[in-house]
């Protein structure tokens, strides 16, 4: 199902594993086997939350929303941090949803880059260049 280690997207999936949905998994695969190696370099500087780590703030800091602002969810940590954890409900209830919300946005994060290196292997160029323009001609 997921690629040899020994290619670069292997490697870099096997080190990533834990971080998508298995149901996300083989979606991903097929993304990663369709660049060529040298496009996979640019997975690595992804800034990727590991659900584990966001499973332990939320326990001992998510009564303060600290675990929501780490997922980017600042609106969701002020409310948090403002309620204190809605009165322990929010944080009880959080310790269930804060991993499968990690992996959420990993994969938003993955499919993102994706889509950017998508844009650049199919057109040749990187779209957030500006285009080529040529030198004026003098009159």
């Amino acid at each position: 199902m997921y690629p040899p280690t020994t290619t670069k997207a292997g490697m870099w999936l096997m080190a990533h594993n834990g971080f998508f949905k298995p149901e996300h998994m083989g979606y991903i695969n097929e993304q990663l086997a369709s660049l060529p190696d040298d496009h996979i370099n640019i997975l690595y500087s992804l800034q990727l939350k590991n659900p584990t780590h966001i499973l332990l703030f939320s326990i001992f800091l998510g009564g303060y929303g600290v675990d929501r602002f780490l997922l980017n969810d600042v609106g969701l940590g002020v409310g948090k941090l403002l309620t204190g954890g809605g009165c322990g409900i929010w944080w009880l209830v959080d310790l269930f949803l804060v991993q499968d919300r990690a992996r959420d946005r990993n994969y938003e994060m993955l499919m993102g880059a994706l889509g950017y290196q998508a844009a650049v292997h199919a057109h040749g160029y990187d779209p957030h260049q500006p285009p080529h323009q040529p030198p004026h001609q003098q009159q």
